[in-house]
């Protein structure tokens, strides 16, 4: 089930990375009333370091270091292909933590032998988090307690909704469908603009109507329990505008194409698991 509301009361949090995701659940956090001053963060980059000061008044470590050792709960948002080197430089910080990963495609697997340590959640998350709309998927080793479980939904429920998955196969498709999902939104927003502009729109008109149709069929979705394909239908009249376009796209196997990409994602969350997980 989703869930939005987090805990009032959570434990000292950790974040290795202070990207994008690392700032987008940071923020979150504070908004909710976190103390920065409960937020420890590794972040090698300057330009990062700064702007987390700057934005949450945290002072972030350039290097892992024994400040870490109060953190409960280690974040590791870092990219696919640093998590075994910033494990190796963190591991005997953060012994007694439980770990959350957002890290796409590295298995838990390689995480728990890289940390010596079974107590670990992945998650995939999506960059609506930035803005408290994200939707997230989560899974557990056997290891991670109840309680636990219960702490990370509290982080994750800063960022939007958020599910679990029996299975962290799952995450793979979890990463081609909403991970990655955003950037489909964004590219037939492209679409759709640059046609709404051929055809005498100006940008930001063209924009402003991409938008906002985006947002309102997203929200009409939501809150009806009909299916997608029977909302489409009652869209569509036969002969009309809408129908016109649909067998257009049909014609050009638009809907095929999109499910081949959504494989093709899926595909490469695994290679990454292959690849950096070693």
């Amino acid at each position: 089930m989703s869930q939005t509301t987090a805990s009032p009361s959570l434990p000292v949090i950790a974040f290795i990375g202070g990207g994008n995701m690392a700032s987008a659940i940071i923020g979150g956090l504070v908004r909710q009333g976190h103390p920065a001053s409960q937020i420890e963060v590794v972040e090698p980059w300057a330009e990062a370091r700064e702007a987390l000061h700057k934005n949450y008044g945290i002072a972030a470590q350039a290097e892992a270091g024994p400040a870490l050792q109060r953190a409960r709960i280690v974040v590791w948002a870092v990219k696919p292909q640093t998590f075994k080197d910033a494990a190796a430089q963190t591991r005997a910080h953060t012994q007694d933590a439980l770990h959350l990963s957002v890290a796409a495609g590295i298995r838990s697997d390689s995480i728990a032998q890289w940390l010596g340590s079974e107590r670990i959640v992945r998650t995939m998350p999506n960059t609506p988090a930035l803005v408290g709309k994200g939707m997230s998927a989560l899974f557990a080793r056997p290891a991670v307690s109840e309680a636990e479980r219960r702490s990370v939904q509290a982080i994750m429920a800063t960022t939007g909704e958020f599910l679990w998955v029996d299975s962290e196969k799952q995450l793979d498709a979890v990463t081609a469908l909403s991970g990655s999902g955003p950037a489909y939104v964004f590219y037939f927003l492209e679409a759709m603009s640059r046609a709404g502009t051929a055809m005498g729109l100006s940008v930001e008109q063209a924009h402003q109507l991409a938008v906002g149709t985006f947002v309102g069929a997203s929200e009409l979705a939501r809150r009806s329990d009909e299916p997608p394909a029977v909302l489409r239908q009652r869209v569509t009249s036969k002969g009309g505008t809408t129908y016109a376009a649909l067998q257009s796209m049909e014609k050009d196997g638009v809907g095929e194409a999109f499910e081949r990409a959504m494989k093709a994602a899926e595909q490469r969350a695994d290679e990454l698991g292959n690849e950096f997980g070693k």
